[in-house]
């Protein structure tokens, strides 16, 4: 992999992983399905411009919104209302080899050595990181971060299955076709969504903007892009980073302890990772690298 696209995904990292004790904190305020309806609501306004043409795949478009938009976020902002975020972290991880499954069986991607390594050392620091034996509890929360993790998983293998599309054109049809679903959802299953707000405060805003045009519009454009240029199981294992970056972020802004625990597992984690980038992606020729270069205007 490029260092321009090894840095470009450890940035999305960086800032999915912030977002983590944001979104918990939102939640307090804010029932989960209108929050994930604020934040793809917002991101389909500003990307109206970029609806036209309709996809030429549009209901394979569709299911992938439903597998990465809407149903994906709402699953996992009811693991953290329900479940303590270590738990919710672990079982998050299950999507990573639900991934490398389906990609060797629908899609004939190779699994190497090194790249095996790699994913199991950073799963192994991540497990590290986030274990807490005392709290790590079968609780509901769980099954929904258990489905958010497989709908990922099968979102990411169906972005292969796409013809060429440019990144921010995706990413206005599957948060559009997010809309109403949601709509729907808190508008029968939830009640003072209104008092949320003002409760929430200015600060429940600023949380808002940050989700939609950084970790929204940056980094899930990023990340549909790179998911098209190189294997999946290239792709994936990066996110392993997010769980790290998060408890950082909970260090940061919650005041929690730095510990030998967090160090250890953040190095292995990160060795795994660069095991990982060392393998050269060869299955995507020239002109599919053109053209992911220009959806991404490098």
């Amino acid at each position: 992999m490029k260092l321009s696209d090894v840095l470009l995904i450890s940035i999305c990292c960086i800032i999915w992983g912030a977002n983590v004790p944001v979104t918990k904190w939102c939640i307090e305020f804010v029932p989960p399905v209108f929050l994930v309806l604020l934040r793809i609501g917002s991101v389909a306004v500003l990307l109206i411009p970029f609806l036209r043409p309709v996809p030429k795949q549009f209901w394979l478009v569709f299911l992938i919104s439903n597998c990465v938009g809407g149903l994906n976020f709402v699953l996992l902002f009811l693991a953290l209302k329900y479940a303590n975020a270590s738990s919710v972290a672990i079982v998050g991880q299950i999507g990573l080899p639900i991934a490398t499954v389906l990609s060797v069986i629908f899609l004939k991607e190779q699994v190497k050595w090194r790249r095996t390594m790699g994913i199991l050392m950073a799963l192994f620091g991540v497990v590290i990181v986030i274990y807490k034996p005392n709290v790590a509890t079968l609780e509901l929360g769980l099954f929904f971060a258990f489905g958010n993790a497989a709908a990922g998983a099968i979102g990411t293998i169906l972005m292969k299955r796409l013809i060429p599309i440019g990144s921010l054109h995706l990413q206005a049809w599957t948060s559009l076709l997010s809309v109403i679903p949601l709509a729907i959802g808190t508008l029968f299953f939830e009640h003072n969504q209104l008092q949320g707000l003002v409760n929430g405060g200015p600060l429940l805003w600023v949380a808002i903007v940050f989700s939609v045009l950084a970790v929204s519009i940056l980094g899930h454009t990023v990340y549909y892009s790179l998911v098209k240029k190189y294997d999946v199981t290239l792709v994936m294992p990066f996110t392993l980073m997010v769980p790290i970056w998060a408890v950082i972020a909970a260090v940061i802004f919650l005041n929690e302890q730095v510990t030998l625990q967090l160090v250890l597992g953040g190095l292995i984690c990160l060795t795994g990772v660069g095991l990982i980038a060392i393998r050269q992606n060869k299955s995507l020729g020239k002109q599919g690298l053109a053209a992911t270069r220009e959806t991404l205007g490098l």
